[in-house]
């Protein structure tokens, strides 16, 4: 089988990894390709990451966050009240494996929506899927599940999430049926998966703000006893997040 056909082959068969890296080995001078055991195994690893960066790339396509953000962009400072530990803790995923939920809070525009999208991006790279939604978005999804039937379906759909980030949580009056909702995705979610929050309001007016005190003891319950809390503080950071440069390679 001559070179063409191996390339033909591995197309067909899906080996996209193995196709690129095997046409790159045949582009060099006869002298510098890899032979034997060591192009094998240059074949193997392009393909395992190949599949790893389709697999990240698909898992940020259906997180859809709303901003792209990277764990290395978080802007750390003992003025905010988050340090490089901090970040490191969260960047390994611990608070995933261990089902912890993490509370961020802090006043407008201080980076606790840029912090969780950085968190769902870093979570997608370690393979977990995950669903980003604002509180305007969940309350309208939930409100035409409720009118269309597909209640029961959006459940389950999110339950499968290994993390759902709700961003702006506070802002915005909750229904009966959105309090009854929250208190169900926590049930389902109680020491098996986690949820970042983020919010306006300190963690101490949550109760109050739910405005039911057996919903919001229940809520508050699952989502507070097994969670990570951080309080953002410092100046707005709107316009001081520069997007990361594109590669020219």
């Amino acid at each position: 089988m001559n070179s063409t056909q191996t390339l033909y082959q591995m197309q067909q068969l899906r080996l996209m990894g193995m196709h690129h890296a095997y046409r790159s080995q045949l582009e060099l001078p006869f002298n510098h390709q890899l032979e034997g055991h060591e192009l094998l195994e240059h074949l193997i690893q392009s393909e395992v990451t190949h599949r790893g960066n389709e697999k990240t790339a698909t898992l940020l396509r259906g997180a859809k966050l709303r901003l792209s953000a990277s764990i290395t962009q978080v802007e750390l400072s003992p003025a905010r009240n988050f340090t490089k530990q901090q970040l490191a803790l969260l960047g390994e995923g611990k608070y995933l494996e261990q089902a912890q939920n993490v509370l961020i809070t802090g006043a407008t525009g201080c980076g606790k929506s840029f912090m969780a999208c950085a968190l769902g991006h870093q979570a997608c790279i370690q393979g977990y899927k995950t669903t980003y939604l604002g509180m305007n978005r969940l309350i309208e999804k939930i409100t035409l599940a409720k009118l269309d039937g597909s209640y029961l379906k959006v459940l389950n759909q999110l339950e499968k999430q290994n993390l759902i980030i709700l961003d702006d949580f506070g802002l915005q009056a909750l229904t009966q049926d959105i309090k009854l909702t929250l208190l169900q995705l926590l049930e389902d979610r109680y020491d098996k998966k986690s949820i970042v929050i983020t919010s306006q309001l300190p963690v101490a007016k949550w109760h109050e703000y739910i405005n039911d005190p057996t919903l919001a003891d229940a809520i508050l319950d699952r989502l507070t006893a097994n969670s990570i809390r951080i309080e953002l503080k410092g100046e707005s950071r709107r316009g001081k997040i520069q997007p990361p440069k594109e590669s020219n390679n």
